[in-house]
């Protein structure tokens, strides 16, 4: 593993400004979209390649911390966004709601980054993912569509922490939704959950009131970040794509290593289905979490970021060794 001086570990992250050693750019999807990403150029000798993507309404800005203690580790890494998400336009009619047709078209963009990053990085490569960003994962490893050494998905969304209703059923009201009014408005009021006051939002999210204000930082010095509520065919197509994941044996064939982080105080996704999921992949692994840390878990307070790190990087080392 690549020695790293004590100076340079223990020197303090600016999470509230892009590391000097990290260049932003885009890259070209299929039909010419651009897409945002940031690099943190090859380490030598390099530990291996990490690439990252947030999750719903996400910008990677937000985890500036962890991609720069990744780095500082060895590791040459890679964020992206999602199309349509945080610098990298819109897909509805407006600045702020979410909305994508299908979620296919996010796999076929990961599918595309995913063969050229390789191409142009050194290996282990590793995939990480938040939330919906780790529910897109789970798709492109199901369809063969990815490949890497290993996979971490923080709080991935296998499920909706909302309604106790069977998903079909929840299918069938989205898709009611959809065809009563227009599939681009917006599902839910402005909040991360439906209904939740903003004054809440926080409490859904982290512990930390300061990594929590990193992202107001970082929504009003780059005012193209702001993302509000997903569209009702976001939410009509997320639940067909849940559907697809628990089609027997979808995750089942997925051979790669994948540790799911997940709480049982996440507000957000669901925690059962993170525990059920990672008890269907064959080389599953889960890092149960409880009121220590809400839905980001990524952004907790530094003594729970810590494990939940030192967790990730043990499992790296035990799946994706260095070459």
């Amino acid at each position: 593993m690549r020695k790293v001086s004590a100076a340079v570990i223990d020197s303090a992250i600016d999470r509230r400004a892009i590391p000097p050693a990290a260049a932003e750019s885009t890259w070209p999807a299929a039909d010419g979209h651009r897409v945002r990403r940031i690099d943190w150029p090859r380490a030598s000798p390099a530990r291996g390649s990490i690439l990252f993507l947030p999750g719903r309404g996400d910008f990677y800005e937000k985890y500036i911390e962890t991609l720069e203690e990744w780095h500082r580790a060895g590791w040459r890494v890679t964020a992206s966004d999602w199309r349509g998400q945080a610098g990298s336009g819109r897909l509805g009619k407006d600045d702020v709601t979410g909305h994508v047709e299908d979620f296919s078209i996010w796999i076929d963009d990961l599918a595309l980054l995913w063969e050229r990053w390789v191409a142009e990085t050194p290996g282990p490569h590793v995939l990480a993912a938040h939330s919906m960003g780790g529910h897109i994962v789970l798709r492109g490893l199901a369809a063969g569509r990815v490949t890497p050494d290993a996979a971490v998905l923080s709080a991935p969304m296998t499920g909706m922490n909302g309604p106790p209703l069977p998903l079909p059923m929840l299918h069938r009201v989205a898709q009611a939704m959809c065809a009563v009014g227009d599939p681009l408005r917006q599902a839910w009021k402005w909040s991360e959950k439906p209904g939740e006051k903003l004054s809440k939002r926080a409490n859904l999210l982290t512990h930390d009131p300061d990594r929590y204000a990193d992202e107001q930082w970082w929504r009003e010095t780059r005012p193209e970040l702001v993302m509000g509520p997903a569209s009702w065919r976001w939410v009509e197509r997320a639940y067909a794509s849940w559907l697809m994941l628990e089609a027997p044996g979808a995750l089942e064939r997925i051979a790669v290593p994948v540790l799911i982080v997940s709480t049982s105080s996440d507000k957000l996704v669901s925690h059962p289905a993170n525990i059920r999921a990672a008890a269907r992949l064959p080389k599953g692994e889960l890092l149960a979490l409880g009121e220590e840390a809400h839905h980001e878990v990524l952004r907790e307070t530094a003594p729970v970021r810590a494990g939940i790190m030192a967790r990730i990087a043990d499992f790296l080392d035990r799946t994706a060794p260095a070459r």
